[in-house]
């Protein structure tokens, strides 16, 4: 029985490892396109959703998730008469105690790197974002050697230089792009001069909704119909993602790292997600959305995309932590290099991406440097983080013996080494038998009283 027990636990096991860098391809294809979807497709209502709003209901989501798995996992070990309110109070003492302060910083780190993901895929092809983020890799790799004192060989160096000379192909402009460009600023200069001049231009009468007859007013509509997509605002808003992405993730595993107690998991993602909840409610919605969210409401163009884009994203990095523990080494490199193809395919497909000689040789040379570099985190997993351990000590304590003067023997084992305290000298004429000290090597007297009741003889 328990043998059967075993086989189907290491079944499940491998079942796991086999699927799981599936898993993580699927999330990362399925959330680069279905955000960049929800920013180019006709809005709902005529009004595109705030990017700042789906950031923050993705953090509640995360802390709805993370909570839930950690409030099981408190109730597993504790007795079942326990209440539900002492469950809470014990899972919100382990949340708020100890060094959970410190995560502040990458928590406002990682929400500042979901915000300018959406600024980077309303304004860059599923495909171009994806080689182009990996430059995380390059930015986690530099400050893990400045936070965490790492070291990379050489051939970790030449795989990086790869990386980089790949998103510099695939970012390199080309002649179709700057015609393009060059057409649409000669638009922008021969502004029509009235709504009706918009409409038989563009002919997409049911997009345009008529404003205060101001240019502004006319050409926000257009531009919420038609988007149009920024190359250089793209590459800016990715290469922030990587940045703040990059030093959260090392930040983050300096804090484990330095912590003087072992965590859940889930614990600590409980404690990213609230920390996230600050910035991501008081710095995007009410600082800089405030006047549109009062104007137009907290949900004003959500779809079922806008839905699907944010519950993807606050369940991908809860499920890339939880298959990274059952995956090979190399699943997350896999998944990535996976995920670069599909997303190219899918934006040829479905976005009318136009390959270029330049973005194959480029894409080519980020996949090849993404799935032979290891990731530092798993290393590190496998590897002591403190160099070198002596062997252990240990203490003996013997006495000589009285009819012998060889000591009594001591295990000697090659890895392990003896301190051998000696005893009090004198041992045997020491007074044990009351709490008054005695002189060593002076014999004690009778302990019993004289006929005078006293001690000693007068």
């Amino acid at each position: 029985m328990g043998e059967h027990a075993r086989g189907q636990s290491s079944g499940l096991g491998g079942i796991l490892k086999r699927s799981s860098w599936v898993l993580l391809t699927a999330q990362y294809t399925a959330f680069v396109s279905l955000l960049h979807y929800s920013r180019v497709m006709t809005p709902t209502g005529g009004k595109r959703y705030l990017t700042s709003t789906a950031v923050f209901l993705n953090e509640v989501a995360k802390l709805a998730i993370s909570l839930t798995i950690a409030l099981y996992e408190v109730s597993r070990s504790a007795p079942p008469s326990m209440p539900a309110t002492s469950l809470l109070f014990s899972l919100s003492s382990a949340v708020f105690s100890g060094d959970s302060w410190k995560l502040a910083i990458p928590a406002s780190l990682y929400t500042l790197a979901n915000s300018l993901q959406y600024i980077a895929l309303s304004n860059m092809q599923p495909a171009t974002f994806q080689v182009t983020y990996q430059l995380k890799l390059l930015v986690t790799s530099a400050f893990g050697l400045m936070l965490l004192r790492r070291t990379l060989p050489l051939r970790k160096w030449a795989f990086l230089m790869l990386l980089a000379v790949g998103v510099y192909l695939v970012q390199m402009p080309d002649g179709t792009s700057d015609e393009i460009m060059l057409e649409h600023e000669a638009v922008h200069h021969s502004f029509p001069r009235s709504f009706e001049e918009w409409k038989a231009v563009t002919g997409k009468r049911g997009n345009l909704h008529k404003r205060s007859a101001t240019y502004e007013g006319i050409e926000e509509d257009l531009l919420t119909a038609l988007p149009r997509l920024n190359s250089t605002i793209g590459l800016l808003a990715t290469i922030g993602a990587c940045l703040a992405s990059g030093l959260a993730g090392v930040y983050f595993e300096k804090v484990l790292r330095d912590s003087a107690k072992t965590t859940s998991l889930w614990v600590r993602n409980v404690q990213l997600s609230v920390y996230s909840l600050f910035p991501a409610l008081f710095i995007g919605v009410v600082f800089l959305d405030g006047e549109k969210v009062a104007a137009n409401g907290f949900f004003e163009g959500y779809n079922w995309a806008v839905w699907s884009t944010i519950l993807l994203q606050a369940i991908g990095g809860l499920a890339t932590s939880f298959c990274i523990n059952f995956a090979y080494k190399d699943a997350r490199n896999v998944a990535t290099a996976t995920s670069i193809v599909l997303s190219t395919f899918g934006s040829i497909w479905f976005f009318g991406f136009e390959l270029t000689g330049n973005f194959i040789f480029g894409t080519f040379a980020v996949i090849v440097a993404t799935y032979l570099f290891e990731d530092f985190s798993l290393e590190s997993n496998q590897t002591k983080p403190h160099g070198f351990r002596p062997p252990p000590i240990r203490v003996e304590r013997f006495e000589k013996d009285a009819k012998s003067d060889e000591p009594s023997p001591v295990n000697a084992s090659p890895n392990e080494f003896s301190i051998k305290l000696p005893s009090t000298p004198f041992l045997s004429q020491v007074g044990l038998s009351t709490s008054r000290p005695t002189s060593p090597g002076v014999a004690r007297l009778g302990a019993t009283r004289t006929a005078g009741g006293g001690y000693f003889d007068k």
